[in-house]
């Protein structure tokens, strides 16, 4: 899935990042960290760690969210892991400023097989990951593996098919449906947020609670806006090379769909599109 030789800023397509639709650019990097600011209301609402318990971020990438984590559990110690060396790099750097940063640890791995005993984490979070994998569930079981009895797993994950807007536009949906297909042939699946609850029980887990938290925005709701105009269109626009590269849709559809999904976030207009958090406890 990752290249862990490529320079911090070297500025790889999604055809070469090896399985991750996204790539990892340095404008990559910087809209991740623009997208977890700009939802870190909606993903983080009711995440809380234990001072003193130790918990697992899988997949932590370029440490968008450790920043929230950290803010979020101030006696909590955390260790971060991701497969690819750049984005830790990025990561450390992301977090060096803030107070507690030494409540965090470093590591890379594969999530299929972390190098750590059973039963070593009090509390695992997973975010905006499991849809890129191609065998989420095997990456559930092995998270499952490194938590103790009776701690949590938090899971935060997108479903692209839930996005509705105003003014509708064909040529808007279709962009969105192109990018769907395009990660489903990376390995991907960008409607995995409607699956969280039958792959974690599959995986083995208890008590699977799931709360949809819908990123909205209009005229009187503005909060989320800057999630649309500075992660959410520029992802697509990204991906609109590696999309007709493969012969999903044209330029002409292209532009005017990131067009018209853009005035959804314009005066009159109005953005809707849900995330998953779940939360799911392991037996014994």
């Amino acid at each position: 899935m990752k290249d862990d030789n490529a320079r911090p800023d070297a500025g790889r397509t999604a055809a070469q990042a090896n399985g991750y639709v996204h790539g990892y650019s340095a404008a990559e990097a910087q809209r991740l960290t623009g997208q977890a600011a700009a939802l870190a209301a909606v993903v983080h609402e009711g995440i809380a760690y234990p001072a003193g318990s130790t918990v697992l971020e899988a997949g932590c990438g370029v440490g968008a969210q450790t920043v929230s984590l950290l803010r979020s559990s101030p006696g909590a110690r955390f260790v971060a892991v991701d497969r690819d060396g750049c984005s830790l790099v990025r990561a450390r750097a992301s977090i060096r400023t803030m107070p507690g940063c030494d409540r965090v640890s470093w590591c890379q791995s594969d999530l299929t097989a972390l190098p750590f005993p059973d039963r070593s984490f009090d509390h695992v979070f997973v975010c905006f990951v499991l849809e890129h994998v191609p065998q989420p569930r095997r990456v559930l079981r092995e998270l499952r593996r490194v938590l103790r009895a009776g701690g949590t797993l938090t899971a935060v994950e997108v479903d692209n098919g839930t996005l509705a807007f105003h003014p509708d536009s064909p040529d808007a949906r279709a962009v969105v449906e192109q990018i769907i297909v395009l990660q489903a042939r990376t390995g991907g699946d960008a409607l995995y947020g409607r699956r969280l609850y039958p792959e974690l029980a599959a995986a083995g887990f208890n008590e699977v609670r799931i709360r949809p938290r819908p990123v909205y925005a209009d005229d009187d709701c503005s909060a989320t806006r800057p999630f649309v105009r500075d992660a959410y269109v520029p992802l697509l626009e990204a991906l609109q090379g590696d999309a007709m590269a493969v012969g999903l849709g044209t330029a002409d559809q292209w532009a005017r769909g990131l067009e018209d999904l853009s005035r959804s976030v314009q005066p009159g207009g109005t953005f809707h599109l849900t995330l998953f958090q779940a939360r799911a406890v392991r037996g014994v």
